[in-house]
């Protein structure tokens, strides 16, 4: 998910409907319109806008005053950051949830326009108006509770469009009074855990390209010091929330240690592990003049020359992900790694015959 990008948008009723009434697939929807299919009814994703769903800076609008907003305050910035990947491959963020949507007087002008329409089939058009209108379970939208609560409708995280586990929240939107929980039955509901998760998906982190002494070209069969500057790798955090329902999150990550990957097998790793841990608020050490013949505490060694090219050293920094939230839960979230590619050139020791 690039860092230019938001993670969520709300799709209009009248565009999900339409696509669900024609048997267009989400994915070739959502191609053609940035919007994509939350469930029956439906949210989307996406960086357009739309009649129920726009963007204000950093705040995800929906028909309600707002959804989800993130404050990026405190997180990496600059070309060179980027996202991290959880060290847990099984593990991401949710690919849809829950969240407020609507009020009742929004939700009925978009209905009702749909069902003027002659996009929706009747059986779908009698099954909504049963369920918004005539009480099986809601009557008139709700509109004897304006101001009272909100409709709560899907969402899919961007980039999670055609992942089948987008399309588990499908439920038609229910409605939700202010101050009470969803439904228990609804797991996708969003709640602080969701939000430290969906900020997960938000954290960037600098660049890991590390320095390295010899600067230019290391030689074989001596040892090449590497280190970061830590001054570039203070814990980044992202925050979010719903303020429509007091809900707050933040994800913090925290570097803990560099992993060198020197691109051959004809190579050793300073430690062996090739795991530089984080030290005294520093990764590896400065290469200094004198320490020719010492062993580096964080480097690489190669054994054989990169001929006319070069290898490719990987540098990944893993980095410890927690959060803490309003309500005071919390806890920790899987490692995030990133890592960044750099060529190092080896050559042979010349030696001088006199």
């Amino acid at each position: 998910m690039p860092a230019v990008t938001r993670p969520l948008r709300h799709a209009t009723v009248a565009a999900t409907v339409l696509l669900l009434t024609l048997g267009m697939s989400p994915a070739a929807m959502a191609d053609r319109t940035g919007s994509g299919n939350g469930g029956e009814f439906g949210g989307g994703t996406g960086t357009d806008t739309s009649a129920s769903g726009e963007r204000e800076g950093d705040t995800l609008k929906s028909g309600v005053s707002g959804t989800i907003v993130f404050d990026r305050s405190k997180n990496g910035a600059g070309e060179a950051t980027g996202a991290v990947t959880a060290s847990s491959t099984s593990w991401t963020p949710p690919a849809c949830y829950y969240a407020p949507a609507y009020t009742p007087k929004e939700i009925e002008a978009q209905m009702r326009q749909v069902w003027e329409s002659s996009a929706p089939s009747p059986q779908w058009a009698l099954k909504t108006q049963n369920h918004f209108v005539n009480g099986k379970p809601y009557k008139d939208f709700n509109k004897d509770k304006e101001g009272e609560g909100y409709w709560w409708d899907a969402y899919i995280t961007e980039g999670r469009e055609t992942d089948p586990a987008s399309q588990e929240c499908d439920e038609l939107p229910f409605w939700v009074d202010e101050g009470a929980a969803p439904p228990a039955d609804v797991p996708q509901a969003i709640n602080v855990e969701t939000l430290a998760q969906l900020a997960y998906a938000e954290i960037r982190v600098p660049s890991t390209e590390v320095e390295l002494a010899p600067a230019d070209t290391a030689k074989v069969n001596l040892p090449t010091w590497a280190w970061l500057d830590t001054a570039d790798f203070e814990p980044v955090s992202v925050t979010a929330s719903v303020p429509l329902l007091g809900l707050s999150a933040t994800t913090t990550a925290e570097p803990v240690s560099l992993e060198i990957s020197p691109g051959t097998d004809d190579a050793v790793t300073y430690p062996a592990s090739g795991q530089c841990e984080i030290r005294d608020g520093r990764i590896g050490e400065p290469y200094a003049k004198g320490k020719a013949d010492e062993t580096p505490p964080c480097g690489v060694k190669y054994l054989r020359s990169s001929g006319d090219g070069s290898y490719k050293l990987q540098a990944t920094v893993t980095w410890k992900i927690s959060w803490t939230s309003t309500t005071g839960e919390g806890g920790d979230l899987p490692d995030g790694r990133f890592g960044a590619d750099q060529d190092v050139v080896v050559q042979e020791i010349q030696a001088v015959n006199r």
